[in-house]
């Protein structure tokens, strides 16, 4: 998933600015003590409060693509798999699952379990979510994610009706999905918000108002309560929830945290209980000091990356796509920059994904620096450019405090060949809707895998990934080996199609990967239940609160 970013929605409730500073004003309590050493700590021992990246433009699972919406949405909606505490794939709405011999088609057994109205949920609920989530007119920005499923792709390009999906009730609690290939990623991928169940009867009866508060129903442990836009999005426990009696905490605020350094600042003054993915660089050799217990960092499936328009001049020519990426010195950007135990990015794919050895990179990781930016001035100049006519472009960037660090070092690196960028910051949700609608010339951008195969991340540059295919890249050979792969069942014999598709990418320099990230998380001492993970998921109803522990 996006590392930030969704379009936007009409469906949230708005307050005055007076009530807000109000409800700010009196959710926090002071610490008893004496003197300076008295500061604001969240008082209720049952509400959690999460600073979580970025404001969501959407909370519909159908509709969101960024990590910071599905850290509120997984709260909100189960799928058929969901997470344990340390984000591995466990039964949800299901209770089972089963596959035919040939691996095409699996059935789901739903446990018995009702929206937070009381509706039961049903197979049917399932069958219209993933013809919704897949029809044209949901516009589904993660619809290709779902393309596996037998006639998705047919569908969500409307040359098949939504009634041809390869989903079916078989009665009220069993689901069949059939597929187009095997899918060794099942359960992982049934995780995904773009399989959440959406409530039939609430969605058909408001429409776009669904998800207003006084309508939305939900079957995770949580249910919408408010969404005041830029403060914060408040969730109450679901009093229908199958494992009610096991989630400690009643309510969960999420705060949107686009500034780290403030963050930070909130979370050592006792208002937030969490902090996820916001650290400024700057500030973590002095977390690691003052706060090791509270600091979180654990490696993350997290590759980020800058990537171009390729139907834009002068970025349609590989050998300049070529010479920006040779003159990233990511050593020095990983060591000096962000600090935090990130690893250098020669490939796309990430180490660590099963039955994929990962061989494909960046033809230039062994020349030294110096030779590769001689070649990227050497580049530069066959394409045109030089001292007569320097090569001078935007940059989109998220408005982080982190993102903005790193552009400004990738800006000074490529002035060292010659190069001018300017950077356009925008607010995460922003940035990543101009690159859904391919607004922009270079851009950075981040991707969190959805599921532990190499697959999610070479399907963003399938022609037929559309929206998620930022930079419009089309390679007849590269969607041959792609689609080659999923019907390969011989696992080595994928992995090696799989292996020429990120080679065949790299090579062609329509991605150009940095650095490989690192969960920058803080937690509470009072929080109990956290478990860092690669996915960094972490659902709130298996954390628990204990305010009498000293922070």
């Amino acid at each position: 998933m996006a590392e930030s970013g969704q379009g936007g929605v009409n469906r949230r409730i708005l307050i005055g600015a007076g009530a807000a500073a109000a409800l700010a004003g009196t959710a926090f309590a002071l610490r008893a003590g004496s003197g300076d050493s008295a500061k604001p700590v969240p008082a209720d021992p049952h509400t959690l409060y999460r600073g979580n990246a970025a404001e969501p433009d959407t909370l519909d699972p159908h509709k969101a693509s960024g990590s910071w919406e599905n850290n509120i949405i997984g709260d909100m909606f189960l799928g058929l798999m969901t997470e344990d505490a340390a984000a591995n794939p466990i039964p949800g709405a299901a209770l089972s699952y089963s596959a035919s011999p040939d691996g095409l088609v699996y059935t789901f057994k739903l446990r018995p379990h009702k929206w937070s109205d009381g509706v039961p949920v049903t197979a049917h609920d399932f069958v219209f979510s993933l013809r919704r989530v897949l029809d044209p007119k949901t516009a589904g920005q993660y619809a290709s994610l779902l393309y596996p499923i037998k006639n998705a792709q047919a569908v969500n390009g409307g040359k098949m009706a939504v009634e041809q999906l390869g989903v079916r009730a078989i009665d009220d609690m069993t689901l069949e999905i059939s597929f187009h290939f095997q899918v060794p990623y099942i359960a992982q991928l049934m995780t995904h918000y773009t399989t959440f169940p959406v409530p039939r009867h609430i969605v058909e009866k408001y429409g776009d108002s669904w998800l207003n508060p006084e309508h939305v129903a939900t079957n995770g442990p949580y249910v919408l309560k408010e969404w005041i836009p830029n403060d914060h999005v408040r969730l109450a426990k679901n009093p229908h929830f199958y494992g009610r009696e096991s989630v400690a905490v009643e309510n969960v605020y999420f705060y949107p945290t686009q500034d780290s350094s403030a963050s930070l600042k909130r979370f050592r003054a006792g208002e937030f209980d969490l902090v996820t993915d916001s650290i400024p660089p700057q500030q973590v050799d002095w977390l690691r000091r003052n706060m090791p217990r509270e600091l979180r960092l654990y490696p993350f499936i997290l590759n980020e990356y800058f990537q171009y328009n390729v139907t834009r001049e002068p970025f349609n020519d590989v050998r300049v796509r070529t010479a920006l990426s040779l003159a990233v010195d990511r050593e020095i950007m990983v060591a000096k920059i962000l600090r935090a135990g990130e690893k250098p990015a020669y490939t796309l794919v990430p180490a660590g994904m099963p039955d994929y050895p990962g061989r494909a990179h960046l033809a230039f990781e062994a020349l030294p620096m110096a030779a590769r930016t001689a070649k990227a001035k050497a580049l530069l100049a066959e394409a045109g450019f030089g001292h007569n006519n320097p090569l001078n472009f935007d940059f989109n960037i998220r408005n982080t405090t982190e993102t903005k660090i790193v552009s400004v070092t990738l800006q000074e690196m490529w002035r060292q060949i010659g190069a001018e960028a300017r950077l356009i910051p925008s607010e995460s949700q922003i940035h990543y809707d101009l690159l859904r609608k391919h607004d922009f010339t270079v851009a950075g951008a981040g991707w969190i895998a959805d599921y532990l195969d190499p697959k999610n991340y070479l399907f963003l540059f399938e022609t037929s990934s559309t929206d998620l295919n930022y930079g419009l890249y089309s390679n007849p050979k590269y969607d041959a080996l792609v689609a080659a792969s999923d019907y390969e069942r011989d696992p080595a014999r994928r992995a090696l199609l799989l292996q020429q598709a990120e080679q065949l990418v790299l090579d062609d320099a329509a991605v150009v990967p940095v650095y490989f990230g690192v969960t920058r998380d803080l937690v509470s001492l009072q929080v109990k239940g956290w478990v860092s993970n690669n996915v960094n998921i972490n659902r709130t109803r298996f954390l628990s609160l204990d305010r009498s522990v000293p922070v």
